[in-house]
């Protein structure tokens, strides 16, 4: 299905077509065919993950539901993503892809299976990096970096020196980590308070950037920034307030600006000399009126821009044009060009099947089933399944 307002978008399965709409522009389908890969991004509050792919032919759209889904982490095989009351941990079964639409085969080429839950509460997570083989969360409801735990909602494992105590009052807006060379490099808060929300008096200039290490707050000023990334040697890190794209190289005394766009800035990631910054409307007024970026353009956009790093320019543009106003997150995954992901409500999340050498679907058969199609050969009791049953397995060929 093609909706007649996405600008040669393709949109598959979970595409709400009568309340979200959106285009892309030449630069950005051209950038995609040629990367290798798709892109990734969470809108909060829309309520879904969206996965922007490349079929050979056009770009393709797919809206996922999760309660309001935040930090978007990806390594290797995996990836992590912060909800309202959870952090789930998915990993690609890329065995079983070209079979998840049995009338369709080869539509996709990675599944996106949901494996482990973190149930934390709602502590306001915003940004989650894979490290050390586990997964670090920015707490923001207690102002610290904390790791998932099997036995805890949560164990701290940093706090700002500025904050005084580990408790449940959001002092900071304490919401990005930057990963990089194996240690956690960078944080980014609102401002450098520690009374409840002390933090929404000094929204629109009170921003910092703080060394985990050292404690030392090396940004101040900053309105609002998000999603700190340690890449090629230089810390780069959104001024959201304003819409700048900022890059510092330690032991400078102020950051560059990149680029200025018109939005909200939340989300940010690298492909070669690429950048993907999010944007995002604004909403919300009482936190977020009266804020520079407002200022400086007629009007703001949602979406992803692709900023070439060696100018400083855009080079292409994927907006939503409705539906979906704010974005927090956004990821590249490379390698993969048709991508598909399931949360626990969908059926096929539970008929997949995953081992390290091979892999099975096993679902109800079409004589059982008359709205799927049979897939497989009728197990005639293997593996314990009834004549209602049919199953497929596929082996790695590695």
């Amino acid at each position: 299905m093609v909706h007649p307002n996405t600008g040669g978008v393709q949109v598959p399965e979970g595409f709400e077509a009568a309340t979200i709409a959106c285009r892309a522009d030449e630069g950005f389908v051209s950038w995609l065919a040629g990367a290798g890969g798709s892109v990734a991004m969470t809108t909060y509050q829309a309520g879904k993950v969206a996965l922007v792919g490349w079929d050979g032919r056009q770009i393709t759209l797919l809206m996922r539901h999760f309660d309001k889904p935040l930090g978007l982490a990806v390594e290797g095989n995996r990836l992590a993503l912060a909800t309202r009351n959870d952090v789930v941990i998915f990993a690609n079964a890329p065995l079983l892809a070209p079979d998840y639409l049995e009338h369709q085969p080869g539509r996709y080429d990675a599944l996106f299976l949901p494996r482990v839950s973190f149930h934390t509460g709602d502590l306001h997570t915003h940004d989650v990096v894979f490290h050390h083989g586990g997964v670090i969360i920015v707490n923001t409801k207690f102002s610290c970096l904390a790791r998932l735990s099997w036995d805890y909602t949560f164990e701290p494992i940093w706090k700002p020196a500025f904050i005084s105590d580990i408790v449940p009052e959001d002092r900071c807006h304490l919401n990005g980590v930057a990963v990089g060379e194996g240690t956690l490099k960078y944080a980014t808060a609102h401002a450098a308070t520690d009374t409840p929300e002390g933090w929404r008096e000094h929204r629109h200039s009170g921003g910092v950037v703080i060394d985990i290490s050292s404690g030392e707050v090396v940004l101040s000023g900053l309105s609002m920034p998000h999603s700190p990334r340690w890449y090629a040697g230089r810390l780069w890190v959104l001024n959201s307030g304003t819409g700048d794209l900022l890059v510092w190289t330690p032991g400078a005394s102020r950051a560059e600006v990149v680029c200025r766009l018109p939005g909200y800035l939340r989300g940010l990631c690298f492909v070669g000399p690429y950048a993907l910054v999010g944007l995002s409307k604004i909403r919300e007024k009482y936190l977020f009126g009266g804020l520079p970026v407002e200022q400086t353009f007629d009007s703001l956009v949602c979406g992803v821009f692709v900023v070439d790093l060696r100018t400083g320019t855009v080079v292409g543009r994927f907006e939503f044009t409705s539906g979906c106003t704010e974005l927090y997150d956004v990821q590249f995954l490379p390698g993969i060009c048709r991508p598909m992901i399931l949360n626990l409500e969908k059926a096929a999340s539970r008929e997949a099947f995953t081992l390290p050498e091979c892999s099975f679907w096993i679902r109800k058969s079409a004589a059982e089933n008359p709205g799927m199609s049979g897939g497989g050969t009728p197990s005639q009791g293997v593996l314990g399944f009834s004549e209602a049953w049919s199953w497929k397995e596929t082996t790695s060929q590695g």
